[in-house]
């Protein structure tokens, strides 16, 4: 008798053959059990399809998928339309999730239904070794830059509710931070969760670290641009706050600056 998996861990893979063994292993060694794993090949050219198919057929929780190249978000949505669980966690086929996460954070989501996404601390391993505490929710610094990885513990309803991740952006690696952003304007909540989440591996050939300024730049144009009324909306928000402040002649500077940096990355998105 088939039992419904409570999670579905959405894998995206592309030459990734060298990294994927110790990713598939970190999921097999979790704490939890109720879980399925959906291993995307997006057209990679390597041999990463041998090592899912030995996983598959190790355990039944695997399950492989292969399809044309499509990009990091068109693959994640490939694998989140074809999952049965409640919960979606991405990982990147180079990462590692920590073996408590998953089973500690559904417990809180079982507890609280107006939470939509739990997301943990960060050990970065590789060409950078260090621990990475990323702090409480805060709105304001979302606004800014994007500082949670898309290795978190996501509703299965928020997706139904705000839909899956954007795959018309400029270019791939933003695919996350234009879907908090959505979760944000939502009425889900973010969940800080004071553990570690995952190990991320630090290379020089991982996504992040090709991001060019143009990559970057072009990337929050479109996010800002799409986005344009919840911005301004959070950009009076932080004028207002600013008029409140006290006369603290330091503070209000910093305060200043920001505002002044935000209206000038505002003013450059929407001008395109």
């Amino acid at each position: 008798m088939h039992m419904k998996p409570e999670v579905s861990i959405i894998i995206p893979c592309f030459k990734t053959e060298k990294t994927l063994e110790e990713t598939l292993l970190s999921v097999y060694n979790q704490k939890f059990d109720n879980w399925e794993a959906l291993i995307i090949n997006d057209g990679s050219p390597d041999n990463l399809e041998e090592i899912a198919l030995n996983w598959e057929r190790k355990d039944s929780r695997f399950k492989y998928y292969k399809r044309t190249n499509g990009g990091l978000g068109s693959a994640r949505n490939f694998g989140i339309m074809k999952s049965e669980g409640d919960f979606i966690l991405p990982l990147d086929s180079d990462n590692r999730i920590r073996d408590s996460f998953i089973q500690n954070a559904v417990e809180i989501m079982e507890k609280e239904s107006d939470i939509g996404v739990i997301y943990g601390d960060v050990v970065f391993f590789g060409e950078r070794n260090e621990y990475i505490k990323v702090g409480e929710f805060n709105e304001y610094k979302m606004f800014y830059v994007n500082y949670i990885d898309a290795c978190a513990l996501i509703r299965k309803a928020v997706f139904d509710a705000i839909g899956l991740y954007e795959t018309n952006l400029p270019y791939q690696g933003h695919e996350d931070w234009e879907f908090w952003l959505r979760v944000i304007q939502s009425n889900y909540k973010f969940y800080y969760m004071k553990e570690f989440a995952f190990d991320y591996r630090v290379t020089n050939f991982s996504m992040s670290a090709k991001f060019t300024e143009e990559i970057v730049n072009k990337n929050t144009a479109y996010i800002i641009s799409k986005h344009n009324l919840f911005y301004k909306s959070v950009y009076n928000q932080l004028y207002n706050d600013y008029l409140k402040l006290k006369n603290t002649p330091r503070l209000n500077q910093v305060f200043a600056e920001l505002l002044i940096d935000v209206k000038l990355k505002l003013f450059r998105a929407l001008k395109r």
